[in-house]
């Protein structure tokens, strides 16, 4: 249904405009000032608002500028009874989409209303096509058993609101099966919200999900919306779930439970309308037999189970895969000998899905010709599979130079403090890589505190994929 939302300081005003709105079939809500109404835009969604200017406590252009901060896809229709031109240019400036004075005409509210729903339709039209094109299934690439169960779960999952548990090892594309629930749901529209709890310090968690009050903590400087609000009416998918802190885990039961959140340092109650997807590589049932994960959030979380199975055990997938990277890579003609193609399928794949998606990159680099023998896959695969010794490996553009200590030509070519920090940054990414990009476990194998790790992280400019 069309939610429309009238802020204006006059219960005149309110009572007209709600009664004209409601008789052609709109669900309306009223607020006597923008901060009332800006309280109830955290708590539920609407199309368009119709704002006064001349408001108690915040004017209405400031507020407009907070709706188009925060909201950014309402439509806002100013209305004043002291209007003029200078005041009109500045609301649509701001974002505005009409101004209406006052004594306000009740053909033009109504037309006003229709052409912005009819905005707002098209809006959400193009935004699902272009996630439509991102997905669904385009990019879950294979037809064994293992993986078309897991189509036919997404199928199922999509169909409902219930909260999917995602499980496999790093690199199967767990966020891949995420997007495609969400693009083939209803809620497609609206928000898809990611938050990884592995690379999220363990202080600052309940901040990012729940969002703070300024002042909450030291460096609350001013007030943020947490994940779950920039969520609702969407999916919060939480990533690495099986990392999460106790206490987290038990205000995240709560959330799930009573669809109800507080901010860090706030006495407000939001409520949020938000579908939960979990992922994990853990086996939760043990962690939760250990102590590590409540038993009650895994049971909450497990409506849906989704397993992705490892590279290895749906090998017939391999060649339809490694075609589609090479292809997205630029490299399409490239043909695979049998013998090679036989070599790639029996080998392990601990990386799975992405590390057959960099391999595809190195032969679309390193190869000079346009059909790859064993010999080939031998000597690239070998590469990779050094790194497990410790040897950090060498990018593509550093294989062709070097020196009899093994030192690729351009860190020989930096000073020392400038060659110190390549290395540390190839290092590190390797090192994250190597871990699935989980700072906690990635900081104890290196021996380092994860809030250290997070500077370096930020220092270098890492990435931190999946």
């Amino acid at each position: 249904m069309n939610t429309i939302l009238v802020i204006d300081d006059e219960s005149g005003i309110r009572t007209a405009l709600s009664s004209i709105l409601m008789d052609e079939g709109y669900q309306v809500e009223t607020a006597e000032d923008a901060l009332i109404g800006l309280s109830l835009l955290e708590q539920r969604s609407f199309e368009v608002i119709f704002l006064d200017v001349l408001l108690p406590r915040m004017g209405g252009l400031e507020a407009l500028e907070k709706i188009r901060t925060g909201w950014p896809g309402i439509e806002v229709v100013m209305i004043s009874g002291h209007a003029n031109v200078d005041m009109a240019v500045r609301a649509v400036k701001l974002g505005a989409f009409d101004f209406l004075e006052k004594p306000l005409s009740l053909d033009k509210v109504l037309t006003v209303t229709k052409n912005a729903l009819t905005i707002q339709k098209l809006r959400h039209e193009n935004i699902s096509l272009k996630k439509a094109k991102k997905l669904p299934f385009d990019e879950i690439i294979g037809h064994s058993p293992g993986i078309q169960a897991v189509k036919d779960r997404i199928e199922q999952a999509a169909q409902s609101d219930a909260r999917v548990l995602i499980s496999g090892e790093n690199g199967t594309g767990k966020e891949l099966v995420v997007r495609a629930i969400h693009y083939t749901s209803n809620r497609a529209d609206k928000p898809l919200v990611e938050v990884n709890c592995a690379a999220i310090p363990d202080t600052l968690i309940e901040s990012e999900l729940f969002g703070h009050e300024k002042g909450a903590f030291t460096d609350a400087v001013s007030s943020r919306r947490g994940r779950f609000e920039m969520a609702n009416g969407g999916t919060l998918f939480l990533d690495e779930i099986g990392d999460m802190t106790l206490t987290a885990q038990a205000k995240v039961l709560r959330a799930i439970q009573e669809q109800k959140i507080e901010r860090l340092g706030g006495e407000q109650t939001l409520t949020v309308d938000v579908r939960i997807i979990a992922a994990t590589n853990k086996d939760l049932e043990a962690e939760c037999r250990a102590g590590r994960f409540r038993e009650d959030l895994f049971f909450r979380l497990n409506v849906i189970p989704i397993h992705i199975p490892p590279l290895r055990e749906r090998t017939e997938d391999i060649p339809e895969l490694l075609n589609y990277f090479l292809k997205s890579f630029g490299s399409g003609d490239i043909k695979i000998s049998p013998s090679a193609m036989d070599y790639i399928q029996r080998y392990s794949w601990p990386g799975n899905v992405r590390e057959l998606k960099n391999f595809a990159e190195r032969l679309s680099i390193l190869c000079e010709t346009d059909r790859i023998e064993q010999d080939v896959v031998e000597n690239i695969l070998g590469m990779v599979s050094n790194t497990s010794s410790g040897k950090i490996p060498l990018k593509s553009e550093e294989i062709k130079g070097g020196n009899k200590f093994g030192l690729p030509e351009d860190i020989l070519a930096l000073d020392y403090n400038e060659a110190k920090d390549l290395f540390e940054k190839r290092y590190l990414e390797y090192k994250l890589s190597e871990n699935g990009y989980i700072i906690s476990r990635t900081a104890e194998l290196i021996g380092m505190y994860p809030s250290n790790l997070h500077a370096k992280i930020k220092k270098h400019g890492i990435r931190m994929e999946r």
